[in-house]
């Protein structure tokens, strides 16, 4: 039995270890030139903001915790997560830097944080294999039009359309609808 438990233990070891590998890692995008000039790191996300004005995510000079606690106080402040929430459902979430602000997304509902918003109004493979098989549905499901998309889709006579746009774009590609701005503590 010994033999058989150890090999189900290396593999499941080996899957984790790519999944992790291959997950999608935000990647920081061009800041101001203050933060390519100061060679500073931040362990305060609201200084490091400051400090960087813009980036998508987290960089080499922010070296604290993923979603330190000051982001779950001020998320709890706003509103986004409830204080009786579960700690690691409370730090769920992904943050960046916009005009010296700090900007949180909570993943809660399987939200795209670390997506570009899909403004395409060309209707993927996906959609129109539900509308062959659903030609006059009134909705296509987020699981077929992608969660990024920000228009709600319907067929019409076995073809994909727009029906009306539901969600905005931020100034930098993301979903606004999902994304808040956190007031500095």
């Amino acid at each position: 039995m010994r033999h058989r438990i150890l090999p189900a233990v290396v593999a499941l070891a080996i899957v984790v270890l790519l999944a992790a590998c291959g997950a999608d890692t935000p990647q920081a995008l061009p800041s101001s030139p203050q933060a390519a000039a100061g060679g500073s790191t931040y362990d305060d996300p609201f200084a490091y903001c400051a400090a960087v004005g813009i980036v998508d995510a987290p960089d080499a000079q922010y070296g604290g915790p993923t979603v330190p606690d000051v982001l779950v106080q001020a998320m709890i402040g706003q509103g986004i997560v409830t204080a009786d929430a579960p700690p690691d459902f409370q730090a769920n979430a992904t943050w960046r830097c916009m005009d010296g602000a700090v900007w949180i997304c909570h993943y809660g509902a399987n939200l795209p944080c670390l997506e570009k918003a899909d403004t395409s109004q060309t209707p993927i493979p996906a959609m129109q294999e539900f509308c062959t098989a659903n030609p006059d549905s009134e909705v296509i499901p987020a699981a077929v039009t992608g969660r990024a998309t920000v228009y709600e889709w319907k067929c019409a006579s076995g073809q994909p359309q727009v029906v009306r746009q539901v969600l905005q774009v931020d100034p930098r590609g993301f979903l606004s609808d999902f994304w808040y701005e956190l007031p500095s503590q």
